[in-house]
């Protein structure tokens, strides 16, 4: 029971860490992906926030929240 336990926290772990590294490519502020769909140009201009990057910054902030429960699940298990 615990073996499976285990890997299945694991894999919810590796999962959860592309996941947070697709997530800050995408951010505007890196200049990476984000450009590639207009992540850089606002409604003003570049000059606020748009809603895309309001859920970019919920999703990572969603993301490293699992990325530590699932951290000290994985020290708690591996003891």
């Amino acid at each position: 029971m615990a073996n499976i336990l285990l890997w299945t926290v694991g894999i919810v772990h590796v999962l959860v860490s592309l996941i947070i590294i697709a997530l800050v490519l995408f951010r505007s502020g890196s200049g990476g992906m984000s450009d590639l769909f207009g992540g850089g140009m606002g409604p003003s201009g570049g000059g606020g926030s748009t809603v895309a990057e309001r859920n970019l910054d919920r999703l990572t902030v969603i993301s490293a929240g699992i990325f530590t429960v699932s951290t000290i699940a994985l020290a708690i298990l591996l003891g």
